[in-house]
């Protein structure tokens, strides 16, 4: 499988009513290999949402180019309120006309690997958030994806949901082996689950400093969570990404102070 590239991107919105243009994204360059996981952090503004969406092909670049094997080709992932779980899971096979017996069989297996096997026949809406968002997850995948884009996938759940969701989430990747861009405002989450952490700057957005991790994989060897959060070495690393982040706030505040 064709890994993703973001080459020399830049993006730039019109002013509104004739306002001032807006960089959103300004000369990113960014190679995400297969297994990659992938996370972007960054101040609000600085252009996340932007990048993710320009992988998913809904916003054109204004320089540069995003290569995915030649052509991108995501979904979007939103639940259908009024079908239950798993036509959900199967809406995306239905409409590219996979059989009845077919894309049952492939939703049934992954809301089993979500922990949701039980709960096919539940309406959405009786569901709690954090398994409503295991369903999701079990939608995309079964409309096997090159790459899973998600941008703050977990920030409206409760912590002890959050922390449990983060950990689906990597024994998923784990087992699928996709690719993944995932957005958060948390530190300590970005830390735990990338492969690759890049902090992004304050408008116009660029990639200021890019790291290597496998915080992820050592959580895999003993699936304790808490104790990866609390190593030293971890422990380290967040206080010197929260620096980082703190210093670029604070200089794009005394910018347009």
């Amino acid at each position: 499988m064709a890994g993703l590239e973001a080459r020399d991107v830049s993006v730039i919105y019109p002013g509104v009513g004739g306002g001032r243009e807006v960089h959103a994204l300004e000369h990113v360059d960014l190679i995400i290999d297969p297994g990659d996981f992938v996370v972007a952090l960054g101040a609000s503004g600085c252009g996340k949402t932007t990048l993710l969406n320009t992988m998913a092909g809904f916003i054109q670049p204004s320089e540069g180019q995003i290569l995915l094997g030649g052509e991108p080709v995501f979904q979007k992932h939103a639940l259908l309120p009024w079908l239950n779980v798993i036509d959900n899971v199967a809406f995306g096979p239905k409409l590219q006309g996979m059989s009845t017996a077919e894309r049952y069989e492939i939703s049934r297996k992954n809301l089993a690997l979500v922990g949701l096997g039980d709960f096919e026949t539940q309406k959405i809406y009786q569901l709690s958030g954090g398994m409503q968002q295991r369903v999701g997850l079990a939608r995309a995948l079964t409309s096997d994806p090159a790459m899973l884009l998600m941008d703050e996938p977990l920030g409206a759940l409760d912590a002890l949901t959050r922390e449990n969701m983060q950990e689906l989430i990597l024994d998923v990747w784990r087992q699928t082996e996709k690719m993944v861009f995932f957005i958060t405002h948390s530190v300590e989450e970005a830390l735990f689950m990338a492969t690759k952490l890049i902090v992004m700057s304050p408008r116009p957005g660029r990639i200021r400093e890019s790291y290597e991790l496998d915080f992820c994989r050592r959580y895999f060897q003993n699936k304790d969570a808490r104790a990866i959060k609390s190593m030293p070495e971890f422990i380290e690393k967040r206080e010197t990404v929260l620096d980082i982040i703190y210093s670029d706030e604070a200089a794009a505040g005394d910018a347009h102070g």
